[in-house]
């Protein structure tokens, strides 16, 4: 896409997903000649379309059919400081805008995708939208190796290599400050050292070796199409985000079919699904880098056939304040989930098996702190069902915390549950 539908694609999207306003916010992208496309001043956030970008050449030269943004100003100014910054999105998504109003900044180590793909972040204090003084401030921040800064009073403001690497940013960013908001509910936030991150990373198994020769069941393209559609679904609910979230379906024997590492999770397609098969993926194709406990999960536990992992941010703030959720909320949760355990980061170790053996039919679900949350179940559609109740429950809990101390079910109406709908 050029740098105009690049532009009106994304700002589509925030405005679609509840991340800005109808005139809040502004995207650019700064392109090979040095030239800055960016989002027009007053223009619907919902309808902007690629001819409605405004073209400002290097030489000051500016093209268009409106005024280009007011804030345009600190654009300009983070692009002079930072010439490895390409594409910058300031917008006023609500989590991020709570610590903007309460002059803090998220610490992304609460979850270790977040510190991974944003890192620290930056923080400029105060100063009229669309002034000099505010880019001076921004750019300071920017010059300090900060790829998000948090605006006082305003909102964020987000820079990287390309537009898609710096939405991925501001997802991820955005999705962090809601879970902690959401943690802050329930308990104190136990955050992750940068150690126990990249000491994580270091223990991953080496990237599996590719097959000579790929062997496909007679069902596998059937299987594929629904792993892109759950993928999709989970988006569009908010329970996934593009830089987080896979899927996987058992094929034939141990052997499943998972989706693929690097790629934004609502782009995958029917080809990008990865075939894995006794400890060999499918040449040419990397899988998720979860594939290794996946392989686990189907190897241990026979009566799993589909395993969703993902961050919906209501299930992950019980896993950044080791909350343990019960389930007992309505009697659908219960008979659905019966029991979804906590269990910490540093329990998702390679060397350790925990994790898989804790997997069961009356135990389809954990809760991986600071991480993740895993699903299991039989088919891909009643996986994805149990993580959709359990994010509704997680989300109840959590809405209903101003209203008092919550009631659960007690044991003798969930013995009456288990009666009626589990002993068949």
């Amino acid at each position: 896409m050029s740098p105009a539908e690049s532009i009106s694609f994304i700002i589509q999207r925030i405005y679609r997903d509840g991340l800005t306003t109808t005139s809040g916010g502004n995207i650019s992208v700064r392109d090979e000649n040095g030239d800055i496309w960016i989002s027009p001043a007053a223009i619907d956030k919902g309808t902007l379309q690629a001819s409605d970008i405004i073209h400002i050449e290097s030489g000051g030269k500016i093209s268009g059919p409106h005024k280009p943004s007011s804030e345009y100003p600190f654009h300009k100014a983070v692009y002079n400081s930072r010439p490895d910054i390409k594409a910058i999105i300031h917008a006023h998504p609500p989590a991020l805008v709570s610590f903007s109003i309460a002059r803090q900044i998220p610490d992304t180590r609460a979850i270790a995708n977040a510190r991974r793909i944003c890192g620290n972040i930056g923080y400029a204090g105060y100063e009229l939208p669309g002034s000099e003084v505010l880019g001076v401030k921004i750019e300071e921040q920017f010059s300090k190796g900060f790829n998000a800064v948090v605006m006082e009073n305003h909102g964020a403001v987000i820079g990287g290599s390309s537009l898609a690497d710096v939405y991925r940013r501001f997802e991820t960013l955005e999705y962090c400050a809601r879970t902690i908001l959401y943690g802050k509910i329930l308990g104190d936030i136990r955050y992750l050292s940068d150690e126990q991150i990249s000491s994580f990373g270091r223990q991953l198994p080496t990237p599996m070796p590719g097959m000579e020769t790929v062997s496909h069941t007679a069902d596998e393209a059937e299987l594929r199409s629904s792993v892109c559609e759950i993928m999709d679904r989970a988006c569009q609910q908010g329970f996934m985000i593009s830089t987080y979230g896979t899927a996987s379906v058992r094929c034939k024997g141990n052997d499943f079919l998972i989706t693929p590492a690097g790629k934004t999770k609502w782009e995958i397609e029917r080809e990008d699904i990865v075939q894995v098969s006794e400890g060999k993926r499918e040449a040419g194709k990397i899988p998720s880098h979860a594939a290794w406990l996946h392989e686990r999960i189907y190897r241990e536990n026979q009566g799993i056939n589909s395993i969703i992992q993902t961050q919906s941010p209501c299930l992950m703030a019980f896993g950044i304040t080791n909350t343990r959720m019960n389930v007992r909320t309505i009697p659908e949760s219960w008979i659905f989930l019966q029991d979804l355990p906590t269990v910490s980061f540093d329990a998702l170790s390679p060397s350790t098996t925990n994790i898989p053996r804790l997997l069961s039919t009356g135990n389809p679900g954990v809760i991986i702190g600071n991480d993740s949350v895993l699903f299991t179940g039989d088919k891909l559609l009643q996986t994805f069902d149990r993580l959709e109740i359990a994010e509704f429950s997680a989300k109840s809990i959590i809405s209903g915390a101003p209203l008092g101390q919550m009631t659960p079910i007690s044991d003798e109406q969930v013995e009456d549950l288990r009666k009626v709908f589990l002993e068949k």
